[in-house]
């Protein structure tokens, strides 16, 4: 796709969806404006209407601080009053959404009909007419209390289900245990424990307890080995420094080894995260591979910086260029990659294992007849758990475009397979919805 085109396409997004801010918070504030105007006290009115005024300058405030640097010393974005902006803009925002299909439905339905309705041809003093109308009249009540009721409903429940993921959900750990079968294994390696952190976003809605609660976590799950999938930090404001601070407390006899992720390009901290890991004795693999041994037998574990899929002319880029020399043939590969897009093409260099995270799972998942459904899927075909592939399978196939002898299901070949962490943080909203932060205990099993 042309550059100018990915240029003017990305407008098109940041201008509908600061159009679509503006306009929730128009509406929820004139809304709490006019039941202000309703209140008989002056006093109180005044008092309420001031709150309003208050309310719309934090949130004002807010805003220009999650885009801006320079207002780092005003707003603080570990604080937890940026944690409820956060809560209620995403809120308001899908609620003024809802709240307007189901006037758009009730608009259409009126139009529908209008055009479809036949009057018949009654004299005015009818008892025909006298009671069509009181029928009619009836109906017209009972679809009016009903699209206002759907509209009520659809209206809360973004706001009732943003609050129950920020409160019971965000915080809740689930520590996931998963034996995969790995090619070409030695029988010494068989049974060697992975434990996995990922994308734990310090700062926006992370505070440093809670890392150090996921450590503690972690290193209870007794792990051979302790990796980490990148994105420590979501923006250059995020305390870095204090959430490597934390993983340095991570134990485990092979070490702690990590990958960066694509915020730490953002914030362009990606030779800074290496030298703080360096600094507190682990390993930032940045297009590096390492050999660890283990009861005698050795893997190579290979990690690199995020992989993009365009550059900056959106073209599109190669993934894990240069990577086929780090790949070994003699022992196992597992590769930590932050992109969990890359798996293609590692399962073609023929890398038996690959680490992932990025995707946070969706970090909302509803379920709508049966089919499970989360907005990571926009983003890449590998959103949580385990998935595999072939191994040498050609990168430039789709999963469902592999000949069935040597699909996944009952695979004739060695397969390459790859784990994606759900991770600890949230990023746009500090909610979590049926995608509970993770914490991973990878066992390494010989394949049949």
């Amino acid at each position: 796709m042309p550059h100018g085109v990915l240029i003017f396409f990305g407008l098109l997004v940041a201008i509908a969806g600061l159009s679509l801010a503006f306009l929730s918070q128009r509406y929820w504030f004139a809304r709490a404006w006019r039941f202000a105007g309703r209140i008989n006290r002056p006093a109180l009115r005044k008092a309420i209407r001031g709150a309003l005024m208050a309310a719309l300058a934090a949130i004002a405030v807010a805003a220009f601080a999650a885009v801006g640097r320079n207002m780092r010393g005003i707003v603080s974005r570990g604080s937890w009053w940026t944690a409820l902006f956060g809560l209620w803009l995403t809120s308001s925002i899908f609620s003024y959404l809802f709240i307007k299909i189901i006037a758009g439905a009730e608009w259409l339905w009126r139009r529908l009909r209008t055009s479809s309705a036949v009057k018949p041809a009654v004299p005015a003093a009818s008892p025909a007419l006298a009671v069509g109308g009181a029928h009619t009249e009836s109906i017209n009540h009972s679809r009016r209390y009903f699209f206002q009721a759907a509209g009520v409903i659809a209206g809360a429940v973004p706001f009732v289900s943003a609050s129950y993921g920020f409160v019971a959900e965000r915080f809740r750990f689930d520590v996931r245990e998963v034996e995969i079968p790995v090619a070409n294994l030695p029988p010494a390696l068989d049974g060697l424990r992975i434990a996995q952190l990922s994308d734990i976003h310090i700062g926006s809605y992370m505070p440093v307890a809670q890392v150090r609660r996921a450590v503690g976590m972690a290193n209870e799950l007794g792990g051979n080995v302790i990796v980490v999938t990148g994105d420590f930090l979501t923006s250059r404001t995020d305390p870095l420094e204090d959430c490597i601070a934390e993983l340095s407390h991570l134990r485990a006899p092979l070490g702690v080894w990590g990958c960066n992720g694509n915020h730490e390009i953002y914030a362009r901290a990606e030779q800074k995260s290496a030298e703080l890991f360096q600094k507190f004795g682990m390993k930032l693999l940045r297009h590096e591979r390492a050999e660890l041994r283990w009861q005698g037998s050795a893997f190579n574990l290979l990690g690199v910086d995020y992989q993009r899929q365009r550059d900056t002319e959106g073209n599109r880029l190669p993934m894990l260029a240069g990577v086929a020399t780090l790949v070994r043939r003699d022992i196992p590969n597992i590769l930590l990659s932050h992109n969990p897009n890359s798996f293609p093409r590692a399962a073609e260099l023929g890398i038996e294992l690959s680490l992932a995270g990025h995707t946070h799972g969706g970090q909302v998942r509803v379920e709508i007849l049966d089919h499970r459904w989360s907005p990571a899927q926009f983003l890449t075909p590998y959103v949580a758990g385990l998935y595999q592939r072939p191994l040498h399978a050609p990168s430039d196939l789709e999963d469902n475009e592999i000949p069935a002898t040597q699909s996944a299901a009952g695979l004739q070949s060695p397969a390459s397979s790859i784990y994606v962490n759900r991770g600890l943080g949230t990023i746009g909203a500090p909610v979590r919805l049926g995608v509970p932060p993770e914490i991973t205990l990878i066992t390494l099993r010989r394949a049949a």
